[in-house]
């Protein structure tokens, strides 16, 4: 009996570690997820501070997604092979060196530093993840990981909300971006010292390089795994593309909004995610359907994107973008149906493609949306228009989603 109630204290213990570690691993997710979501309320002084056009900046700022999309494939095999001690550790002091270096108004520095910021971020996610299932009951570990998401939305509501009124109460740009350096290494020692070295099962040496790639091949050889991807990029576009870059200035310039209003209106989208995200996975278990759900959240983004277009006055702006928030909370239903149209085996690997798909769609539109209406937004005369023409490109990524949603071969999943 003693023996029994050592071991058990000792695991007890162990998964204490794990929780706390977690715990940490939430405050990374929230400063991503601010550092991405930020530049969209600093865009001018951003442009002035590096010699650029908000253009120009624009194509900086997105730099962040090529190498968060890319290494994404990586961040899962890292964690399983060399585990969480050192792959969030490093993901996290990845971070710090790009919010350092962005303090230096240097043009090849700034997208180096983004870049950077982009590999961080992307062991964020997958790390809080890997934390919860070591930390976690199974009874507990969906609710572990919907809480992540939602602080991980939260840092982005914060990054336009908060920093928005810091840059232009006197905060220094050089300020904000090393202070985000500062409490980035701050977690990154605490999380390394905190978390014991874990004993992790090694390949034997003829199959080991084999095995890293195999999940991969198995996740990559499923159509059904790009389209999920497409799926959620599309959807993922309208807040990433525009809101996370673009929100801000549109409103102020197109629409004449104050900054502080422009800001406003702009944190409501990932606000509404932090509503959406579990409310919208809660509802495809409810009614045992995936798709359904996902074509339910894209009309309620295409309805609130016309209705913020064409009857501004029927309601406010602010409300208008918690809805499409809310609606676009649909784009992390593919992660489900990702996993569940693969092997078992492979489930990790079909996070990380799906983020690489995801995020590589982003990459991909954003500067086609720079090219075709960020760069006319100080030089149209027409302003009504030119936002009502960005809104329209954003209402067919929408529509094309809805489009490959019915391509998808969900696996009909047993309702409450």
């Amino acid at each position: 009996m003693p023996a029994q109630r050592i071991h058990t204290q000792n695991n007890t213990t162990k998964h204490n570690v794990f929780v706390i570690a977690w715990v940490i691993g939430l405050l990374f997710y929230f400063i991503e997820y601010a550092v991405r979501s930020s530049p969209s309320v600093m865009m001018p002084e951003l442009a002035r501070f590096f010699g650029l056009s908000t253009v120009g900046m624009s194509a900086i700022v997105g730099t962040y997604y090529y190498t968060y999309s890319v290494t994404s494939l990586i961040a899962g095999i890292a964690l399983d092979k060399a585990g969480a001690k050192y792959a969030i550790s490093v993901g996290i002091l990845i971070l710090a060196l790009g919010c350092l270096l962005f303090a230096a108004s240097n043009i090849f520095t700034g997208n180096v530093a983004r870049m950077l910021q982009g590999a961080g971020s992307a062991f964020a996610f997958p790390g809080c993840v890997y934390l919860a299932a070591k930390g976690f009951s199974p009874r507990s570990l969906a609710t572990a990981i919907g809480f992540t998401q939602c602080l991980g939305m939260l840092g982005g509501t914060a990054g336009q909300w908060a920093v928005g009124p810091m840059i232009h109460g006197g905060l220094s740009l050089q300020t904000f971006w090393l202070g985000a350096g500062i409490i980035s290494i701050i977690l990154c020692i605490w999380l390394f010292f905190i978390l014991p070295q874990e004993l992790l099962k090694r390949d034997d040496v003829a199959t080991a390089d084999t095995s890293l790639l195999k999940p991969y091949k198995i996740v990559f050889s499923n159509v059904q795994s790009y389209l999920c991807g497409l799926v959620s990029g599309l959807l993922f576009a309208p807040t990433t593309v525009f809101i996370m870059v673009w929100g801000v200035l549109f409103f102020q310039q197109d629409r004449a909004f104050s900054f502080s209003q422009a800001t406003t209106i702009s944190a409501m989208v990932p606000l509404g995610w932090v509503i959406g995200c579990p409310l919208l996975g809660w509802l495809s278990d409810l009614t045992g359907s995936r798709k359904v759900v996902i074509l339910g959240g894209c009309v309620v983004m295409i309805t609130s994107l016309l209705q913020l277009l064409y009857l501004p006055e029927l309601l406010p702006a602010h409300l208008s973008m918690l809805l499409m928030g809310i609606g676009s909370g649909a784009a992390m239903i593919p992660y489900s149906i990702i996993k569940e149209v693969n092997p078992d085996e492979v489930k990790g690997s079909a996070t990380g493609a799906i983020n690489f798909i995801t995020f590589g769609v982003t990459s991909l539109l954003g500067p086609l949306f720079a090219a075709r209406f960020g760069k006319t937004l100080n030089t149209t005369a027409n302003h009504a228009a030119h936002f009502n023409g960005a809104g329209l490109f954003l209402i067919g990524l929408i529509v094309a989603a809805m489009l490959v949603t019915l391509f998808l071969k969900e696996k009909r999943v047993e309702a409450y």
